[in-house]
């Protein structure tokens, strides 16, 4: 018997001033090393995307489904102050990123 997991967490978009901060879930289709752990900037009015950001490195075990072993992003808010986005994982890990320097850090 192989072990599936449930789908991703729906995690609607946080917009902050003309930016909206999105969570890329299936994001080994676009070529990076891991599904969950990205979030996505794209402009509010065209809708283009502006850049993407690894919050955190999910470390796969090779003996072991891929897609068993993925962590995706299960919340996204913006802070109260400073324009800034809580990111919490489905592992409880809560991660602090600051858009204007495009960078995630453990909160």
């Amino acid at each position: 018997m192989k072990a599936k997991r449930m789908p991703p967490p729906d995690v609607p978009p946080v917009r902050i001033g003309a930016v909206r901060y999105e969570v890329l879930q299936s994001s080994r289709k676009r070529g990076l090393p891991q599904n969950g752990g990205y979030i996505v900037a794209c402009d509010a009015a065209s809708g283009e995307e502006l850049w993407t950001l690894r919050v955190y490195e999910t470390v796969y075990d090779p003996a072991m489904e891929l897609d068993v072993q993925d962590v995706f992003i299960q919340s996204m808010k913006k802070t109260l102050l400073g324009g800034k986005l809580k990111v919490e994982d489905e592992r409880g890990r809560r991660f602090s990123i600051d858009p204007a320097a495009r960078t995630a850090s453990p909160a």
